[in-house]
C-alpha cells in the first residue's frame, strides 16, 4: 500500500513536508521510517482528541526527525542521540527561514522525547511528539484510540511482527559506540540488556566519587 496518502486515519499529512519525508525515507531504515510516521499520526490524533491547537507541519518535522540520528550519517561522536536529531531538524528548518520559536519547539520536541514527565508541560509540538512516541513504543494511551484509528494507521505504516525487538535493536545500534551519553536516560536500560560490555554509570557513585571532599 502506498505510504504517500494525503490523509491517514483522518489526519492530513502536511503537503509542505514533502522534502522532510524524502530526506527521512532515504536516511532511515524501513522500521524507523514507518515508526516516525506513526509517531506523527498518533501525536496528531492525540492533539485532535484533546482539542489541542497544534501546528501540523512542526509536529510532522519533530516526529520524522526524532530518531534520525540513530543512523550513522546524522550521529555525532559525543552528543546524545536526541540532541543529534534535534540539531539535524534545526539545520533542516533554518534553511526554510522559520521563526526561531518554531525551530526551538521542534528542537525541544526531539531532545526531550525520551524524558518522561516534562514534555507534557511544554507547548503542543513538544507534548504531542512525545505522546506519539509513547503510544507507538510503549502503548501509553492505547485504549484512547479507536480500533479503527489504530488499524488505519497500521494499514499504511505497519509495525511488523518483530517491531519491539527491532526498535530496541535500533536504539542499541544508535548508542553502543557512545555509551557515556546514556547516563541519566532510558537508553541505559537498552544497553544494559543488549551490550554485555556496557557498565551503567551510577549517579550516587558519581556524587560520592567526585573531587569534592565533603
Amino acid at each position: 500500500m502506498s505510504t504517500n496518502l494525503s490523509t491517514i486515519a483522518g489526519v492530513r499529512i502536511p503537503s509542505t513536508a514533502q522534502a522532510a519525508t524524502e530526506l527521512v525515507r532515504d536516511a532511515e531504515t524501513e522500521l524507523l521510517y514507518h515508526h516516525s510516521r506513526r509517531v506523527f499520526l498518533f501525536g496528531a490524533l492525540t492533539g485532535d482528541r484533546r482539542g489541542v491547537n497544534y501546528d501540523a507541519e512542526l509536529l510532522y518535522i519533530g516526529a520524522m526527525f526524532h530518531d534520525i540520528s540513530l543512523m550513522d550519517i546524522y550521529a555525532s561522536a559525543e552528543e546524545r542521540f536526541e540532541v543529534d536529531g534535534a540539531n539535524a531538524a534545526r539545520n533542516f528548518l533554518q534553511s526554510y527561514g522559520l521563526a526561531e520559536r518554531d525551530v526551538d519547539d521542534v528542537w525541544d520536541s526531539i531532545a526531550l522525547h525520551t524524558t518522561p514527565g516534562i514534555p507534557k508541560h511544554k507547548r503542543a509540538t513538544v507534548a504531542l511528539v512525545t505522546a506519539g512516541v509513547e503510544m507507538d513504543v510503549l502503548g501509553i494511551g492505547f485504549e484512547e484510540f479507536t480500533s479503527k484509528q489504530r488499524n488505519d494507521v497500521f494499514a499504511c505504516h505497519p509495525r511488523g511482527l518483530r517491531f519491539k525487538q527491532g526498535i530496541l535493536s535500533s536504539f542499541c545500534m544508535g548508542t553502543i559506540r557512545k555509551p557515556n551519553t546514556t547516563f541519566g536516560n532510558i537508553k541505559a536500560d537498552v544497553l544494559s540488556k543488549t551490550d554485555p560490555t556496557y557498565k551503567r554509570t551510577d549517579f550516587t557513585e558519581a556524587v560520592l566519587s567526585s573531587k569534592w571532599t565533603t
